[in-house]
């Protein structure tokens, strides 16, 4: 095991003091940057790039070279699960993720079979391997993975939507069928997770993303219950080191206190909230990582400077906090303006 030469991350999820807030951002490894975007017409298509591991490496470690990050993650997708149980995901251009075959009936739920990452995502685990061995302990490694109800949502729509409602009709008229297809989902990724652990994730990051179009009664039986499941039979330990858990529902901010509840060491926050009230809410039971709207990136470096003190000033002092966007980076913002961000990151926040 390399010893991390930053563990700013590491340590401000498990609310250990650390030298100053650490900062990443969801979708850094992407679109906004020029030389993702050439290796992506040289590849072809979104999920060859996401096949290749090499590929898939040399991805994840752009961003690192262009700026001062606290970590990597892992360059996937959320939905490499369903496509390994036979759905055919592909990407349309302007149009994103689509299967060829959704799901329709209960027969078609039936027929899914629990994957094993070993064999159907080998692929996923083998760029794991060959990033945590070219970042050398340079900063930790996220891995993750979508939640089982954000999975079963894209998997019964078949494609993205706004307000996924032949999902939400599942939920209300077949209940029980649709129990069965987020059972199948929880197991698979915990076999999924676990997989990435072992194979060299340091993090973990859940991706609940629709959990937040969901009722109140609804959320905690289709989407909390089945994520604590997943958090309860992850690895906690490995090499040694404590593998901490990041669970964030967009849209979640109603649910702070039972999201703190699920085993997480870390609630994802939108902009929506505030980190002064969330952190009120929860309290010392987990950190914190947000919150800073994206579309902040658009404005010029003035803004983006203050904007960043306002949301350290409004998490206050002491550990807990990771600095990040309240959702993905979008594919228009310039770069320059993400080195601004960063940079004030370091520089109101003690570097």
């Amino acid at each position: 095991m390399s010893e991390l030469k930053n563990d700013c991350l590491m340590r401000s999820l498990l609310k250990k003091p650390a030298s100053r807030t650490p900062v990443w951002m969801m979708r850094q490894a992407g679109r906004h940057l020029p030389e993702y975007r050439k290796l992506r017409r040289k590849a072809g298509d979104f999920m060859s790039l996401c096949r290749d591991p090499k590929l898939a490496c040399e991805i994840a470690m752009q961003p690192l070279r262009r700026y001062e990050l606290d970590a990597a993650i892992l360059f996937s997708d959320i939905l490499t699960i369903p496509d390994a149980m036979g759905l055919g995901l592909h990407f349309v251009e302007g149009e994103g993720p689509k299967f060829r075959k959704p799901l329709r009936t209960e027969r078609d739920i039936k027929s899914l079979s629990v994957i094993n990452s070993e064999d159907d995502l080998a692929y996923v685990l083998e760029a794991v391997s060959l990033i945590r061995k070219e970042l050398d302990g340079s900063v930790p490694l996220i891995g993750f993975a979508g939640s089982p109800w954000t999975l079963a949502a894209y998997m019964i729509e078949g494609k993205s939507s706004r307000d996924f409602v032949l999902a939400k009709t599942w939920l209300y008229q077949h209940p029980e069928i649709l129990h069965q297809l987020l059972q199948k989902l929880t197991l698979s990724l915990i076999d999924y997770l676990n997989a990435q652990i072992v194979s060299g994730a340091q993090v973990i990051q859940i991706f609940d993303t629709w959990g937040g179009i969901l009722s109140d009664a609804a959320y905690e039986q289709f989407s909390l219950a089945y994520t604590r499941e997943i958090i309860t039979n992850l690895i906690s330990r490995y090499e040694d080191r404590e593998v901490p858990v990041v669970l964030f529902t967009k849209s979640g901010g109603n649910w702070l206190e039972e999201i703190a509840a699920s085993g997480c060491n870390a609630i994802g926050l939108d902009w929506t909230v505030s980190l002064r009230e969330a952190r009120r809410r929860v309290g010392a039971r987990v950190a914190l990582q947000g919150n800073m709207d994206p579309t902040v990136l658009r404005s010029n470096p003035e803004c983006i400077e203050s904007e960043v003190r306002r949301i350290l000033d409004s998490y206050g002092s002491g550990s807990g906090h990771v600095f990040n966007l309240g959702h993905g980076i979008t594919p228009d913002i310039d770069p320059l303006h993400v080195s601004v961000f960063i940079e004030a990151v370091h520089r109101y926040s003690g570097a």
